[in-house]
């Protein structure tokens, strides 16, 4: 895979993005509703995927992971190293690799408003289903569940964020969209979403 400069700087600018979604109610504790933090994770994935492409977004989400894994604290609550491949949440963190690469796929194909919008809903379900699942699954086998976990809570546990995840996967949607009607679709921008 060849990577240009730009190809480079825009993958550390998602990274970046990543970690600061991922605390941002760390920096603005007004951004805890009801107990549950807004964060940005999902919406910087949805945009990374929309916005460089299958190959670029996919690969901007490999690199958030694996900064993380090694030890640099990107993670939420400034979480890192290994040990989080363990944590309940982590199929999260892969989810947005897989949910990057469909996002960039669908928007590599189609160009609409409607292409950009779905594609984030796509992608959003993927988080969903991928994280959830793995989330289920920890606690099942190797994290101590709470009493009377089991399916359904898991995906009950889901549902505040839900409506937060779902309007922001929209507004990437429409951002992007703009973005690639005055942006990328020009100058040395081109290549981001054709090169796959």
């Amino acid at each position: 895979m060849k990577l240009t400069a730009l190809d480079i700087t825009l993958v550390g600018m998602f990274v970046a993005l990543m970690a600061i979604g991922a605390n941002i109610t760390t920096l603005a504790p007004f951004l805890i509703v009801g107990g549950v933090p807004i964060t940005l994770q999902t919406f910087f994935a949805v945009l990374a995927g929309l916005v460089l492409g299958s190959r670029l977004g996919s690969l901007a989400m490999i690199s958030y992971m694996l900064v993380g894994l090694v030890g640099v604290p990107v993670f939420a609550k400034f979480g890192a190293g290994p040990s989080t491949i363990l944590s309940p949440t982590f199929g999260f963190i892969v989810s947005f690799i897989l949910m990057a690469f469909i996002i960039g796929k669908i928007v590599e194909k189609k160009k609409g408003l409607i292409a950009f919008a779905t594609a984030a809903l796509i992608g959003l379900s993927i988080n969903y289903l991928f994280g959830t699942n793995w989330m289920y699954i920890a606690y099942k086998l190797w994290f101590a569940a709470p009493d009377g976990f089991n399916y359904k809570l898991a995906w009950l546990w889901m549902l505040p964020p839900l409506p937060k995840d779902i309007i922001l996967s929209i507004c990437a949607g429409v951002m992007a969209y703009r973005l690639e009607k005055t942006v990328l679709s020009k100058g040395q921008f081109k290549h981001l979403k054709r090169a796959s």
